[in-house]
């Protein structure tokens, strides 16, 4: 599909859930780092599959069989082209994030010798902490943390002595900050890993919905992104790996589809990419995802982020205009997402008031525990914008959150 003229007004109407109300007042969705909302172009196209050609894949010589498998495999296609992967079959279908990484953490750390170090930030989601953590444990290694400042940055000195302080085998970091909005410097710290001897695993959740990513060109060894959150179906997500470091990882898990023979004495593997899809997998999250990703890139990657851009500071400013808000996240490269606290007011008050006026935003620690122990607070607000978002609804935002703080405080 090509690029056309950007117009929100145009973009809206794909999205049916944007004309909802809630609480009997227009829904104003700003919770869009927690899970995107879905076009018509997703939703037809997974109906579609289920209307007309629901199959399973890859096992089956009939004509439905043959019609899914191939829906899916174009789909693995699109991603790895949206990627700039350099083979399809480096695209791994997953859950989402959490099950990539866990993939990569039992399967890649198992080869990493004993007492060599993991590195991931100070402000990861929980799921790029905890898988570490228990891999960590399984297989001696050790786990240390890249410190960031008061404004949400990482310490790219302290980066660069913890991993000349021991054997790093893998860097692990969120190419976007879920809980602070920060953009890290992924391609020098790819870089940097690399010039230690040691590989970079990338979560690129809140990224891909927003920007243009080309793995190569990053240096990424590992990305991995969810689809609920690029318009596209829940239960579906992809890693994306190296091709040499892919076919030398274990499987993760063992079944069907994922062998290339199975004996009582001794099974042996498919090649790439079917080794880490075992069991039938998420044919219709895999083919929606595909058609997000067309959907996107219809859109245009570059002019979703200016426009988002334009959004980020719109809301900045007026948010800075109220007054008593303090802003969490201050990192000078940011995407369209802000974590805030008004002054004397708990952010699940905040929250709970807002949804009477029809405005969906988080509250919370955002599965980013670590980040709010470090500020020392229970958690924030958190208006996370979309490119099907206006200023218009920044402005129902503010008009709301004023009637909620004056109720609060």
């Amino acid at each position: 599909m090509d690029t056309v003229a950007f117009s929100v007004e145009n973009v809206r109407k794909d999205f049916p859930i944007l004309s909802a109300t809630v609480n009997g007042r227009p829904l104003v969705y700003f919770d869009n780092a927690a899970t995107s909302q879905k076009p018509l172009q997703v939703i037809n196209c997974i109906t579609e599959y289920y209307n007309n050609y629901n199959s399973n894949v890859h096992r089956g010589v009939h004509t439905l069989s043959q019609l899914a498998t191939e829906a899916m495999e174009n789909a693995r296609l699109t991603i790895a082209r949206h990627l700039n992967a350099a083979h399809a079959h480096e695209v791994i279908f997953v859950r989402g994030v959490t099950e990539a990484i866990n993939l990569v953490a039992n399967s890649f750390l198992s080869l990493v010798p004993h007492g060599w170090q993991v590195l991931i930030s100070a402000m990861e989601h929980h799921s790029n902490i905890v898988p570490w953590q228990m891999a960590a444990e399984r297989y001696g290694l050790k786990l240390r943390v890249i410190p960031m400042d008061s404004n949400g940055v990482l310490d790219i000195e302290a980066y660069d002595r913890l991993l000349m302080e021991g054997n790093t085998a893998l860097v692990a970091v969120n190419h976007i900050s879920n809980a602070l909005g920060t953009i890290n410097p992924v391609k020098q710290m790819a870089e940097m890993a690399h010039r230690a001897g040691a590989v970079i695993l990338i979560d690129g959740a809140q990224s891909i919905p927003h920007m243009a990513v080309d793995v190569r060109s990053i240096g990424a060894d590992f990305y991995t992104f969810s689809g609920h959150k690029a318009c596209g179906p829940t239960g579906i997500g992809v890693l994306y790996g190296r091709e040499d470091l892919l076919m030398a990882m274990p499987p993760y898990m063992g079944g069907g589809e994922m062998i290339k023979t199975v004996t009582f004495e001794k099974s042996t593997w498919a090649e790439l990419p079917f080794k880490f899809e075992a069991g039938t997998p998420d044919i219709s999250g895999a083919i929606g995802l595909g058609a997000a990703l067309e959907y996107l890139k219809s859109i245009g990657l570059d002019q979703i982020a200016s426009y988002e851009q334009e959004l980020l500071e719109y809301a900045t400013a007026a948010l800075y205009e109220m007054g008593g808000i303090r802003i969490y996240g201050q990192a000078p490269q940011k995407a369209s997402l802000i974590s805030f606290i008004p002054d004397g007011c708990h952010p699940y008050d905040v929250g709970t008031l807002l949804d009477n006026y029809g405005i969906a935003v988080r509250t919370g620690h955002h599965c980013a525990q670590p980040v709010m122990d470090f500020f020392d607070i229970p958690g924030t607000v958190r208006a996370s914008f979309a490119f099907y978002n206006t200023k218009e609804e920044i402005n129902l935002f503010i008009e709301a959150l004023r009637k909620a703080i004056k109720m609060l405080r």
